[in-house]
């Protein structure tokens, strides 16, 4: 390998590592299909269509950079019956030399509001497998870096919602995470210690008849964390019969996605995102970012509404 291939490799690896610190220490990861797989944010959706769902994204960030952030969520959400939701969400994360993965177990209790409107309450509780992986690095200097030190911890944590909903509107309110953790940070090419700080969701959405077979769906999730601009998506989907879904979203810290959902059958549904960031320092850098859902209805025939 040439010093400038070496070089070359260096400041690829430490751009990326500044991008990834800023995008996780900032927020945590950002899906397009955030309205179908809320309970990974908010334990009081869990049970709350009173059916029993698994629901998994995929998301590739930034194609075309070499070890570009990547997150895979599942959820489980079911109803007992008895006012109580139970459910468990999984997300993990790679960036870099960077690995984290979440387990949380979800419980959602059912506050009639009237007899068109529900309130749901929940807690998660759960916890962060987090590592850092140095092994592989190479400083290329006659000194090694005592700051590159592997890293490998659980942080356990809990998180609270509210989820309010009717037939056609829906409103979300939740912290995933309650505790600060630790975890590492780039700061001026220096490999350091940081606390994740505490985020808090808000999502609110409406389901517009437009006729017969058309219904379109506005939504929106804001995300605050204190020291970071809050950060909005803004959603349109356009829904044909309740089968198949089109639809464009739009991020403030610039990022512009489409998507697409269809029903494939009673139990499965299917969408894909394409968001491209507009933010310049990715540009040049990166190809946009790819989202695959799918979603898994479970509930027996008979008891779904």
């Amino acid at each position: 390998m040439t010093i400038i291939m070496k070089t070359k490799y260096i400041l690829n690896a430490v751009t990326l590592f500044f991008f990834a610190s800023l995008s996780y220490g900032q927020q945590e990861t950002n899906f397009t299909f955030y309205r179908n797989n809320m309970n990974i944010i908010n334990p009081a959706y869990a049970g709350a269509d009173a059916q029993t769902l698994v629901s998994s994204s995929f998301k590739s960030q930034w194609t075309g950079v070499k070890d570009a952030p990547e997150t895979q969520a599942v959820s489980f959400g079911t109803t007992t019956g008895q006012r109580l939701g139970l459910g468990l969400s999984v997300i993990n994360d790679k960036t870099f030399v960077e690995k984290q993965t979440s387990v949380f177990v979800d419980f959602s209790y059912l506050v009639p509001i009237n007899e068109t409107v529900d309130l749901y309450l929940g807690v998660k509780a759960g916890g962060n497998f987090y590592d850092v992986n140095v092994t592989g690095l190479e400083t290329y200097n006659v000194q090694t870096d005592p700051s590159l030190v592997n890293i490998s911890r659980f942080n356990p944590n809990f998180g609270v919602g509210a989820y309010l909903k009717s037939e056609k509107w829906f409103a979300s309110f939740s912290s995933p995470k309650i505790l600060s953790t630790q975890r590492a940070k780039n700061e001026d090419g220096v490999a350091t210690v940081a606390s994740d700080r505490v985020h808090m969701y808000f999502s609110a959405g409406y389901d517009l008849d437009l006729n017969d077979v058309l219904i379109l769906k506005p939504s929106t999730l804001l995300r605050y964390v204190n020291g970071a601009p809050v950060s909005a998506d803004i959603t349109s989907v356009l829904h044909y019969r309740e089968q198949f879904g089109v639809g464009v979203a739009y991020r403030t810290d610039r990022a512009l996605s489409t998507l697409a959902s269809i029903q494939v059958s009673n139990w499965l549904d299917f969408g894909y995102a394409y968001e491209y960031s507009m933010r310049s320092e990715l540009v040049d850098r990166a190809r946009g970012s790819h989202e695959f859902f799918l979603k898994f209805n479970l509930t027996p025939k008979a008891n779904k509404k």
